[in-house]
């Protein structure tokens, strides 16, 4: 019987188990995690803050009885110390040992804890285990003042979330706009005017996060560049970089992203071994370079394929081209790349714009649609598009990224067809509206 081996219970771990032993039942799979549960999504917790999620049970894919009785020896709350390659075994921190033939590492991601004054103040948060969020949720109708530390996806989801449950909010970020690192401060502008205005959000842009005060060991203020916020809590969505000691310890090479280098069969450099998840790095299809993706969506992908080709199946990952959206009421979205980092790798673009909408403009459910598209300005291919505004913004995401995918032209989306459907889709789609602007501009 061939043994199988999978570090870490998140999506990319779970994915492996589950698809390696219905791939082939003869199998002994096992699974470890260090944390009490697997298989839920860590994306809705900002949602059950925000009480747009009721509780977090729905957060949860299955029960922990379901992976046991699929056949999966499952081990919670239980740390793997040591890989021993020359006794192909994992030894734990509370001396158990598990042999294996083949070996999947879905080890995640860790935060890059700030290195900043009274960081361990009780009222300092770093969201990931939900049990953790649990207990968070828990404080927060005693919370009166909160802040924020970053506009990455994750913060910008908790600034929408805790105006909800009536918390004054803050957001701290050394950039100038929401999502700077790879959004374009055009197209968050939406979204931007929606949380100050409708949600009463204080944005604290080109600001540095110093420090934080506190009171018998709990946070009573953090200390940025623009003077002191009063608060009782803060989140701190800080750096996330791959978990990757364990893979390191046995001589897995990682890449410029400082994750696990791994094959399109989610091999690494070391026999028998396989990765997956946030722990790894693929490629980029467009700019051909390596990039680290933390979303659960790319780990319980790259984990089934893990899991499916460890015993015995001949799956490909693809490069990758990076769909994104979030938001509620104004959803903002898009492909990669944005304007802002075509300017920051040299790339040269054309540029179309459109402000259309999402319904016909009689019906109730009409909303309005900004679409940004990038072009290679010699062969008219797409190469990134952002949107913001209301329904729609997540299916148009993933059409752009399959155009990029598929080397669209602007002359081709300019002349896509499109749903009419008055509750549904206007008479002009905004995505060939924006197109259609971008010839005329050349």
């Amino acid at each position: 019987m061939t043994r199988i081996v999978v570090i870490g219970g998140g999506s990319a771990g779970t994915g492996a188990a589950t698809n390696a032993i219905q791939f082939d039942r003869s199998l002994d799979v096992t699974l470890i995690t260090e944390f009490e549960d697997i298989a839920y999504s860590p994306c809705g917790i900002p949602y059950v803050f925000g009480r747009d999620i009721k509780n977090f049970d729905g957060l949860f894919l299955q029960p922990l009885e379901f992976y046991s009785e699929m056949g999966i020896n499952l081990k919670t709350e239980t740390v793997v110390e040591v890989i021993d390659m020359d006794k192909r075994a994992v030894y734990t921190t509370n001396g158990e040992e598990y042999p294996f033939d083949k070996l999947i590492l879905c080890t995640g991601w860790e935060y890059e804890i700030p290195n900043l004054a009274n960081v361990d103040l009780e009222g300092i948060i770093f969201i990931k285990n939900i049990r953790r969020a649990m207990e968070i949720d828990g404080r927060l109708d005693n919370v009166k003042q909160a802040v924020v530390w970053q506009a990455k996806p994750l913060g910008v989801e908790l600034i929408e979330a805790l105006p909800h449950r009536d918390i004054e909010t803050h957001l701290v970020d050394s950039g100038s706009w929401l999502m700077s690192e790879f959004a374009d401060a055009d197209m968050m502008e939406l979204l931007q005017n929606h949380l100050v205005n409708d949600l009463g959000v204080k944005m604290h842009f080109g600001t540095d996060l110093m420090g934080f005060s506190g009171e018998d060991g709990k946070l009573t203020s953090v200390q940025t560049s623009d003077g002191d916020i009063d608060a009782d809590m803060a989140f701190l969505v800080a750096p996330m970089k791959p978990s990757t000691k364990l893979a390191k310890s046995i001589g897995i090479k990682t890449g410029s992203t400082g994750a696990i280098i791994v094959d399109n069969h989610m091999k690494t450099n070391v026999d028998e071994v396989y990765a997956a998840g946030a722990c790894v790095e693929t490629m980029h299809g467009l700019l051909d370079i390596p990039v680290n993706l933390i979303q659960g969506t790319y780990a319980y992908t790259q984990g089934r394929l893990a899991g499916v080709n460890v015993a015995g199946g001949d799956e490909s990952y693809s490069p990758v081209y990076v769909p994104w959206a979030l938001g509620s009421k104004v959803q903002v979205g898009g492909a990669l790349i944005s304007e802002t980092l075509a300017k920051a790798t040299g790339m040269p673009y054309i540029i179309g714009k459109a402000i259309g909408i999402t319904a016909a403009r009689y019906h109730p459910s009409v909303e309005p649609m900004h679409v940004k598209l990038l072009a290679d300005p010699k062969s008219k291919k797409l190469i990134g598009g952002q949107l913001a505004g209301g329904e729609g913004v997540k299916e148009r995401a993933d059409f752009l990224a399959f155009a990029i995918r598929k080397e669209t032209t602007l002359i081709e989306l300019a002349t896509m067809e499109n749903v009419y459907s008055p509750p549904i889709g206007a008479l002009v789609e905004p995505i060939a509206a924006a197109a259609k602007n971008a010839l005329a501009n050349i």
